[in-house]
C-alpha cells in the first residue's frame, strides 16, 4: 500500500495595519462633536440666564445689524434709539437704562413704596372678596337672580365695576325718563348694604343709546338724561344704606361710550355703571378735579380775589349766613321737562 504524500504546510501571514486606513481621524471628529455640544449647552445657559430685555436687544440686533453704524449709540439697545432694545430694566422696553437712573446703581424700595404696594394689594383683595359676595348674593337672592342677565360684574384697573344694562323687554327706565322702574329699584336696593361694607369711594355713571332729541342738543339732551338716571340710582343707593359721603362723583356720559359699538341703538348701551374705586383711582380723580387744595391756598386765593375788586375794605367781611337746606322733593314731584320725542340719528 502506497504511503500518503505529505501535504504541504501553508502558512498565512495577515499584515495588520494599526488604526486602519483612517488613522486617528476619529479623534478629530469626536473633538468637533464635543465642542459643538459644549457650545450648544453654553447657548442654552445664556438664554436661560438672560433677561427679557436682553433677549429683545439680541433680536433687534439680528433684525437690524447695522443699527449702531447707521444711528450711533453705544449699542442696539441704547435708550437714545426709538427702537425697543435690551437692558436689565424690565420696566422699560426702549432702552438699557431707565431714564434718570444711574448705571450700576440698584434702586431699592423704601418705606413709602412698600406702603403703597401694600395698600394696592389690600384694595385688590377687598374688591375680589366683594365681587364674590355680590355673585353669591345674586345666586341666592330670587329677586336678584331674575335679573342676573342684566347684571355684569368685573374688575377693571380703577376698581370693581357693576353694570346694570337695559333689556328690550325689561328696561330700567321709561323711554326718555329718569324714574327707575320698581324692579330696577330692587336691584340697587339689595346691593346697597353690600357696597357700603367697604370704605372705598364710589363713582356712578349713566349711559344712553344713540337716539337723540329733536332739539339737536340745544335743550334737554342725552347728557341731561344720563346724568339724571345716574343721580336717580345714587338716591336709591343712599336711601337703601349706602353712606352718601362715599359717592365721589355722578357722571352722565350720554352715548359717547357705548357698550355695543356695532349697534349704537342697542338696549345694552342704556345702562348705569356703579364703580367701587380703588384708593389709587379715587386719589387720581380728586387730583384731576383739583379737589386737594389746602386750606391755606384756598384762603390765599380768596384774599387775592377780594383785593383785586375795587372799593373793597381791607377788613375781612363777615360770612353771610347760609340758608338751611330743604329736603329734596321726591322724583315725581319735580317739574317735568316738556315732552320731547326721541328720534334715531340720520344715517
Amino acid at each position: 500500500m502506497a504511503e500518503p504524500k505529505p501535504q504541504p504546510i501553508v502558512i498565512k501571514k495577515v499584515k495588520k495595519i494599526v488604526a486602519g486606513g483612517h488613522g486617528a481621524a476619529w479623534k478629530i471628529a469626536y473633538a468637533d462633536f464635543v465642542t459643538a455640544m459644549m457650545a450648544f449647552f453654553l447657548l442654552m445657559w445664556l438664554l436661560g440666564s438672560s433677561t427679557k430685555a436682553q433677549l429683545q436687544g439680541i433680536a433687534k440686533y439680528f433684525q437690524q445689524p447695522l443699527k449702531v453704524a447707521l444711528e450711533g449709540g453705544p449699542g442696539s439697545g441704547s435708550a437714545t434709539s426709538v427702537l425697543p432694545g435690551g437692558g436689565t430694566d424690565l420696566t422699560r422696553t426702549v432702552g438699557q437704562v431707565r431714564n434718570g437712573a444711574t448705571p450700576g446703581r440698584t434702586v431699592r424700595p423704601n418705606a413709602t413704596t412698600t406702603v403703597v404696594v401694600r395698600e394696592e394689594q389690600i384694595d385688590r383683595a377687598n374688591l375680589e372678596a366683594l365681587k364674590k359676595t355680590l355673585e353669591h348674593q345674586i345666586r341666592i337672592n330670587p329677586q336678584l337672580s331674575a335679573f342676573r342677565n342684566q347684571l355684569l360684574i368685573d374688575i377693571t384697573r380703577d376698581g370693581l365695576r357693576i353694570q346694570v344694562v337695559d333689556s328690550e323687554k325689561r328696561p330700567m327706565f321709561a323711554l326718555g325718563g329718569a324714574e327707575l322702574q320698581s324692579y330696577a329699584k330692587t336691584i340697587f336696593r339689595d346691593i346697597a348694604p353690600t357696597l357700603n361694607s367697604l370704605p372705598n369711594s364710589i363713582s356712578i355713571t349713566g349711559h344712553t343709546d344713540a337716539l337723540t332729541y329733536q332739539n339737536q342738543g340745544k335743550g334737554y339732551s342725552n347728557y341731561n338724561l344720563s346724568a339724571d338716571r345716574a343721580n336717580a340710582v345714587r338716591q336709591v343707593l343712599v336711601r337703601s344704606g349706602l353712606d352718601e359721603s362715599k359717592v365721589l362723583r355722578v357722571v352722565g356720559m350720554a352715548s359717547v361710550a357705548p357698550f355695543d359699538p356695532s349697534n349704537p341703538n342697542s338696549p345694552l348701551n342704556r345702562r348705569v355703571s356703579v364703580l367701587v374705586l380703588t384708593r389709587k383711582a379715587a386719589s387720581r380723580i380728586l387730583k384731576e378735579q383739583g379737589a386737594e387744595q389746602t386750606a391755606s391756598s384756598a384762603a390765599q386765593a380768596n384774599a387775592r380775589l377780594t383785593a383785586s375788586q375795587p372799593g373793597t375794605a381791607s377788613a375781612p367781611r363777615a360770612a353771610a349766613p347760609q340758608p338751611a337746606r330743604l329736603p329734596l322733593a321726591p322724583q315725581a314731584a319735580r317739574p317735568l321737562v316738556p315732552p320731547l320725542v326721541k328720534i334715531a340719528p340720520k344715517a
